[in-house]
């Protein structure tokens, strides 16, 4: 297979079976050896499935040469960081930067509305803290990535920018190592099991780059940043406990109000729209239909729970027409 294509082979059969994963993870660990040699890569690591995938074939390939750099922007779920750390650092004895950026993206952010540039700016200053960060280090002269293929073919359809796709410098001074660019996420996750990575972290949500910044619809303010996190810990605590089969699930909140009452008093307030997906390649997805009960008592807990929310409601479109992210 040719690692440095951004094309996937015609006659690449799908990575079904254990068999095949360990095939897939033979070729790639001796692709990354050759492309790296003795230098250092650093690596996004966000703890989602792909780019925790990337991180145990970089150690599988390369071990102590791999830094991983978790980056919180900000923009992460609720608890989230910590749970990286506490997997990663604690749990998998990985070589483990943290970095908390916070400040520094939402600064940057303010004002700034339009997605696509929302999502350039957010990948355009990774960029920047890698390098950061690698001036620190010496030796580091590729940057690893989560890249899959429909980020690829996506981007190519101008459906929309990723942050490992779109909006990278052309003086950037990394070397993309990218070994999973050519597998959609159904084949991420059962490379994922054959490398060894938990169950939990195999079968975690897609979270896209740019993180809640491209569900704090319009532009970003952090007092409906922090109700859209906890709006999103609600939707997946109950999700959750009730065992629903969901293979995506999280919230929106747009840069509106709308007219409630609360107290016997009116209420202009932030709307919360539920976004639920089922799908097997992210290419196409349908809306599952969840039990009235369950969305009945997560519309009751984000209204009494998160301040500044006056709504919720469900989002019904499939993907296509509409994508799974509402930006």
């Amino acid at each position: 297979m040719d690692f440095t294509s951004n094309q996937r082979p015609a006659d690449m059969e799908r990575i079904t079976t254990p068999e095949l994963a360990d095939a897939f993870i033979a070729e790639a660990v001796d692709a990354v050896r050759a492309q790296v040699g003795d230098g250092k890569v650093l690596l996004a690591l966000s703890g989602g499935v792909d780019s925790s995938v990337v991180a145990a074939l970089l150690i599988k390939a390369i071990g102590k040469q791999l830094i991983s750099v978790h980056v919180n922007h900000g923009l992460m779920r609720k608890g989230e960081s910590e749970q990286v750390i506490e997997v990663f650092r604690d749990g998998l004895d990985a070589n483990l930067v943290y970095v908390d950026a916070t400040d520094r993206f939402l600064n940057l952010l303010a004002g700034v509305a339009e997605p696509e540039a929302k999502r350039k700016l957010i990948g355009a200053e990774f960029i920047n803290v890698f390098a950061e960060e690698a001036a620190k280090l010496e030796g580091v002269g590729f940057l690893g990535q989560g890249t899959i293929y429909p980020d690829i073919l996506e981007s190519a359809d101008g459906v929309k920018a990723h942050h490992n796709v779109g909006g990278l410098p052309e003086d950037m001074d990394f070397e993309l190592v990218e070994p999973v660019k050519l597998l959609y996420k159904d084949e991420v996750r059962v490379v994922g099991r054959r490398l060894g990575l938990p169950e939990s972290m195999v079968e975690r949500q897609p979270f896209p780059g740019p993180g809640l910044g491209v569900r704090c619809l319009g532009a970003i303010t952090r007092d409906r940043l922090e109700a859209l996190r906890e709006a999103d810990a609600v939707v997946r605590e109950e999700i959750e406990a009730a065992g629903q089969d969901v293979w995506q699930y999280f919230c929106v909140v747009p840069d509106m109000r709308a007219t409630g009452v609360r107290d016997g008093r009116r209420a202009f307030d932030w709307p919360v729209i539920i976004r639920c997906v089922n799908t097997v390649d992210a290419m196409t997805a349908e809306v599952p239909e969840l039990d009235w009960a369950l969305l009945r008592r997560i519309t009751a807990r984000i209204l009494a729970e998160v301040p500044g929310v006056c709504r919720v409601a469900y989002d019904l479109t499939p993907k296509p027409v509409g994508t799974i992210e509402w930006e």
